[in-house]
């Protein structure tokens, strides 16, 4: 029972890692795009903030989490 929770919060803490790192990078910047519209996102963020490199800590996380699910289910 105390490997389900465990891996329920890690679970729980990775996805909030990954999470913060998304949403935390820099403040939004209302402007106008090229296209003509309006948007929040900062300029030229792109999708680094999105690679393995960046995230592998909240990623590590929710894999033991997800270990410990599947012993938790098992025992």
């Amino acid at each position: 029972m105390w490997a389900i929770l465990i891996g329920a919060a890690l679970i729980i803490g990775g996805l909030l890692i990954l999470f913060s790192s998304a949403l935390g990078r820099r403040p939004s910047d209302p402007h106008r795009t090229p296209q003509g519209g309006n948007t929040l996102e900062p300029r030229r963020q792109g999708l680094r903030y999105l690679g393995i490199s960046k995230n592998w800590p909240g990623l590590a996380i929710i894999a033991l989490g997800a270990a410990l699910l599947a012993v938790g289910a098992y025992s």
